[in-house]
């Protein structure tokens, strides 16, 4: 009989497996695609599958996020080339749905390409079931989702610098974008992450070391994000924190001193030298919560 699409989907991934590298993330990134985007046409037959359908998928994620877009619909086409080639259709229907869609700005793929705040739970039990060459690259991702800190101030973090019993970690001037030394609050889970990363961490003064014992390479928690399937950036954490802290009505100037954004007004300075611990705590501690 004529499969339905996720039976096909299953069969396109098995065909392109052989050219994938064993071990290779793309399996289990392509079924999250079809997951994902493509969930209302898993249980159709391929061939009562039209180009609206297909419309039905990539319209909602086509500008709010390309590169996400760009691997559905790829992806989805190639589900039909296999059916195609069976005979099972004569055509493709995802050529005619993108026929129908706005063209995408080039610029429109943001340098930061960040989830929405409700994706982030999922995303990060994906890293957490995430290996990497370098062990201490899991929870650098952690810490840096936990703590919307920039991606380089958490891979050069120094045990010197974090009071565990305090539950904060003093950034020193010399490793912020601003220049002034940055205390983040630690929530419950930051903490948790941190004693996990202790045990890998051996001796090593560094929080997240090397397999080599230098600082993690800029590589190692991007792969980790690629092969958890996450469509974000590192730095995208900071935005999906900043539009959860939008939405539950975090004053601005606290959720941008969460972030260590330096404010303009000498005004609201002179407000956030107090640095506002505690109230940041609080929203970290929320953030926290909300992800976990």
């Amino acid at each position: 009989g004529v499969p339905t699409f996720a039976e096909a989907a299953e069969r396109t991934i098995e065909l392109h497996r052989e050219a994938w590298k064993d071990g290779s993330p793309l399996p289990e990134q392509w079924e999250s695609t079809f997951r994902l985007h493509a969930a209302p046409l898993l249980d159709k037959r391929v061939d009562r599958i039209e180009s609206a359908d297909v419309l039905r998928c990539l319209s909602p994620i086509w500008n709010s996020k390309p590169a996400a877009a760009r691997k559905a619909r790829h992806r989805i086409a190639a589900v039909f080339r296999w059916c195609i080639g069976r005979n099972y259709r004569p055509d493709n229907p995802v050529d005619r749905a993108v026929e129908a869609l706005p063209k995408v700005n080039g610029n429109t793929t943001s340098h930061h390409r960040a989830l929405p705040h409700a994706e982030v739970a999922a995303a990060l039990r994906a890293v957490r079931g995430t290996t990497d060459t370098h062990p201490s690259a899991v929870p650098c991702v952690e810490l840096i989702v936990l703590t919307a800190v920039r991606p380089g101030e958490a891979r050069g973090a120094l045990w010197d610098e974090i009071d565990m019993d305090a539950g904060v970690w003093t950034i020193p001037a010399s490793r912020m974008k601003a220049g002034r030394e940055f205390a983040v609050p630690l929530s419950t889970g930051a903490l948790d992450v941190l004693e996990r990363a202790r045990k890998l961490s051996g001796r090593s003064p560094l929080v997240f070391p090397s397999r080599t014992g230098g600082p993690l390479p800029s590589k190692a928690p991007l792969r980790v994000l690629r092969r958890a399937g996450v469509d974000s950036t590192l730095h995208g954490f900071r935005s999906s924190a900043r539009s959860w802290m939008a939405e539950t009505g975090v004053p601005a100037e606290v959720a941008e001193a969460c972030l260590a954004h330096v404010p303009k007004s000498q005004v609201v300075q002179a407000y956030q030298r107090s640095d506002l611990l505690a109230r940041r705590a609080e929203v970290m501690q929320g953030w926290s919560h909300y992800i976990l």
